[in-house]
């Protein structure tokens, strides 16, 4: 019923291109375990053994805390309608700061040089292994259509507001770990 792969696979990328969602997970040393929803149109395939995806504000940064202290990160894929199907994507991660030349180029060479609004990071995962496995309990739902909540709030905030956002909810993880969001300002001015 499963089958693991060392890389992804053209089959795999497919895969993930007829996806609307997919979901990170996170943990470090006693931390909580951390699940996270994402919207496929920031998600790139960057080689056979490397993944990104665009990360946008949140109500917390957990992701990027753990990644600092343990590294382990696991994204999933389920098939939600047509074929069952889940593929996991098991490996370590990295974050690339904003303001970070890994995060520009990044930036342009997936997205056009081109950030929405609110666009805090770059989280990347080196992948280790790739498990695809039946996915038969997923239940089967319609898509509609992206939700218009976070471009709108980042409108409304404008770049100002939601730099404060991020000051106040997304420097520190719910356990109380650094997420090292403003590390790359702090080292510009002490340049």
């Amino acid at each position: 019923m499963d089958k693991r792969s060392p890389r992804i696979e053209p089959s795999h990328r497919d895969f993930f291109l007829q996806q609307h969602v997919f979901f990170v997970a996170s943990a470090a040393p006693g931390a909580r375990v951390n699940v996270s929803p994402r919207s496929t149109d920031c998600f790139r395939v960057l080689r056979e053994n490397a993944v990104a995806y665009l990360d946008r504000t949140g109500s917390e940064n957990e992701t990027a805390a753990h990644l600092r202290v343990d590294g382990r990160m696991t994204i999933m894929f389920c098939a939600f309608a047509g074929p069952p199907r889940t593929v996991r994507l098991y490996g370590h991660g990295t974050v690339h700061h904003r303001l970070s030349k890994s995060y520009a180029d990044l930036l342009a060479e997936h997205f056009g040089g081109t950030a929405p609004l609110g666009a805090r990071q770059f989280v990347q995962l080196d992948v280790e292994l790739v498990l695809r496995s039946c996915g038969f309990g997923v239940p089967l739902f319609d898509y509609r259509a992206e939700r218009t909540v976070l471009d709108d709030w980042s409108k409304r905030s404008g770049p100002a507001g939601i730099e404060a956002f991020w000051r106040e909810r997304n420097t520190r993880s719910i356990d109380g770990l650094p997420t090292g969001l403003f590390e790359d300002d702090e080292a510009k001015t002490t340049i």
